[in-house]
């Protein structure tokens, strides 16, 4: 490359630092639990960066906003527009249902930089995608970034405007600071909000404006200390990307390590070019990938999101191949299109208009196309067609919409939601109740009481597992819909004796430890009422939603690890044990007796997915759970007899 004043070649070597963390992360190279600090990495430089060009500007009275933003619009957008065509043509083979619909939206987010905000509302839905699938995931950071161009050259600009002649350094360390404090309480507080959203990253830009706003004003560094410092720098960002795990607080204060480490490199350079540090940096692979960093970036994920999706293993020679095939399509890319539009002399309407608004269009119609009208026919073989449609069309929640999302004191009584025998004078004798794992099982429940008396009213709820008034209250203050449900169930429940059947995401509450006494209280309490009780244990929870559709996936193999599956089952037989012996006569009915052996569990049964996503049976899959259980060890509420005479 061409050397001119501002080109600095260690900086070209911590952008390939930063994005060779972010790729050995993603593609699960063991040892690099932290490479997602790459991110962080990029985002002090950026900010050192744009400050620095920005500065130029100021100083020589050429800035203007329309150029800037009609710059970063050539840089950055074209090459974004090329990966994600790519991509979407890669994946529509592939991918269906949400999975197809949720990567046109974040489409069409990230392309006006609003990725990071899509991604945490959609991925803070209870029935949230699986992250790993996410073809553009990756974004979100782009979209950080983005943001924070929206936001810095006003604020510098106003700042040069209005602020000659007085001492900017106050301002800028109390807003370092507080920004800085900002991150380790929103990390610790609302963790998913400091991830996606650019208010916890802002200190890291900072941390990168700071240098180069106040890099004549900072002491001169001499060899020695520029070295030491250099090296101690590269040594943080290095221990953070070997030693950090995504359970680790982040951003917060163990941000701080890596983007702390970052400036102090950017800082010696600035003082001294020929340091240790400087000249690894600068090594010719080195300044090669930081050269294409950016289009490595966007690369490397779309093709191990599918691989996610297919349940396709990440082998090393799986990743051997994904890296080198990375590497040449990223080199193509910063050559034909990267370097083809960034330098072009066009107006910022003219780039406005070919790189965002007429693509926003196209991919807003796909997008509408693919909510209302996807016909799965051209994407997937007619075989596979009927294994769809039992995974996608056959959610219990929404076949009995009446008994899961009405209204949550009010709750429907009628015919849509009664099962099995005639109720005596319009009175079941029986009820499940509890949350969406409740209402995903009711297909198993309907084969156990059919040719028995059970006449039995299904009343559920998404996140509401059944707790008595006085316990809901306490637990669910939070939520006053739960807790009108749980009153207006403990009304209900209080008038006569029944027998209540209860199911719930068990594994998920349990882990908080308090929850054990607050189901073994729920279970005194409807004991009291003089209730017959009869605890659903849960189906085993899978590695991802993925594995539903597994038919779909030309897989040999659909079944799942039996110890994996017990080991998130560790709580709820804690609780298990303690509710046999306080309540020796509850009945407890394990599905999961159908589906393990002591090696595998199986996500199919007779050739009939089971699930429709990580932990919900489909309706489908439900009832053969149910037929099979039947057969194998005949029926636990009794009546066999009774169906036998009828029959």
């Amino acid at each position: 490359m061409k050397t001119t004043p501002s080109y600095r070649a260690d900086i070209e070597g911590l952008r390939a630092l930063a994005v060779v963390l972010v790729i050995l992360y993603h593609y699960d190279v063991p040892g690099i639990t932290g490479g997602f600090i790459g991110v962080d990495v990029f985002f002090v430089i950026s900010g050192f960066v744009i400050t620095q060009l920005l500065q130029r500007a100021f100083e020589k009275g050429t800035f203007q906003f329309r150029d800037f933003y009609a710059r970063r619009i050539r840089r950055l957008v074209p090459l974004f527009l090329l990966v994600s065509t790519v991509t979407f043509l890669m994946i529509s083979p592939f991918y269906i249902g949400d999975a197809y619909y949720i990567f046109a939206k974040s489409w069409l987010s990230s392309l006006v930089g609003l990725s990071n905000i899509y991604y945490f509302q959609e991925l803070a839905q209870y029935f949230a995608p699986e992250t790993r699938s996410l073809s553009l995931l990756h974004t979100w950071s782009l979209a950080v970034e983005e943001q924070f161009y929206l936001i810095w050259p006003l604020a510098l600009y106003l700042a040069y405007r209005f602020g000659k002649g007085r001492d900017g350094h106050w301002p800028f360390r109390i807003t370092l600071v507080a920004t800085f404090a900002l991150s380790v309480y929103l990390a610790g507080a609302y963790p998913s909000a400091a991830y996606y959203l650019l208010p916890a990253r802002l200190f890291e830009f900072m941390l990168g404006t700071g240098v180069a706003l106040f890099s004549r004003q900072l002491p001169a560094l001499n060899r020695p200390c520029a070295e030491i410092l250099a090296a101690l720098g590269l040594a943080m960002i290095i221990a953070t990307g070997l030693l950090l795990t995504k359970h680790d607080h982040f951003p917060g204060y163990n941000a701080l390590w890596p983007t702390l480490g970052t400036a102090m490199v950017i800082y010696a350079g600035l003082h001294q070019t020929g340091t240790l540090t400087a000249r690894l940096l600068s090594l010719p692979v080195m300044v090669f990938l930081g050269g294409i960093s950016y289009s490595l970036y966007l690369w490397h994920w779309p093709p191990v999101a599918l691989l996610h999706y297919q349940l396709i293993e990440l082998t090393w020679t799986n990743r051997l191949l994904l890296m080198v095939g990375v590497v040449v399509l990223s080199w193509l890319s910063y050559r034909f299109v990267e370097n083809h539009y960034r330098n072009r002399p066009w107006s910022f309407k003219k780039s406005f208009m070919v790189f965002i608004f007429v693509p926003l269009l196209i991919i807003w119609a796909i997008q509408s196309t693919i909510r209302i009208a996807d016909d799965l026919s051209f994407r997937i073989p007619e075989e596979r067609r009927a294994l769809y449609q039992v995974i996608a069309n056959n959610n219990p929640a929404d076949l009995y919409k009446r008994c899961f999302k009405g209204d949550p004191v009010e709750f429907n009584q009628g015919k849509a939601c009664l099962f099995g025998a005639e109720s005596e004078n319009g009175q079941p004798n029986s009820m499940l109740i509890g949350d969406s794992h409740a209402i995903a099982q009711i297909g198993f429940v309907e084969q156990l009481i059919k040719g028995t008396d059970h006449s039995l009213l299904m009343v559920t709820r998404a996140s509401t597992p059944f707790l008595p008034t006085h316990i809901a209250e306490k637990v669910q203050a939070a939520d006053p819909t739960q807790v009108a449900r749980n009153q207006a169930l403990s009304d209900y429940l209080g008038q006569r004796p029944m027998t209540v059947f209860m199911g719930a995401w068990w594994s998920a509450y349990l882990k908080n430890n308090a929850f054990q006494g607050y189901f073994l209280d729920t279970i005194g309490w409807l004991k009291d009422q003089g209730h017959t009780v009869i605890i659903l244990e849960d189906v085993p929870e899978l590695p991802s939603s993925d594995f539903a559709e597994c038919l779909l996936k030309n897989m040999d193999d659909c079944s799942i690890s039996a110890t994996k599956a017990e080991q998130n089952l560790e709580n709820f037989y804690r609780f298990r044990a303690a509710a046999k012996q306080r309540f020796p006569d509850v009945k407890w009915i394990n599905p999961r007796k159908v589906l393990c052996d002591a090696q595998r569990c199986q996500t199919v049964l007779n050739g009939i997915p089971l699930y429709r996503d990580e932990s919900h049976l489909n309706n489908v899959g439900a009832i053969e759970i149910g037929k099979v259980y039947l057969e194998r060890f005949g029926n636990p509420l009794g009546g066999d007899e009774k169906k036998k005479a009828q029959q």
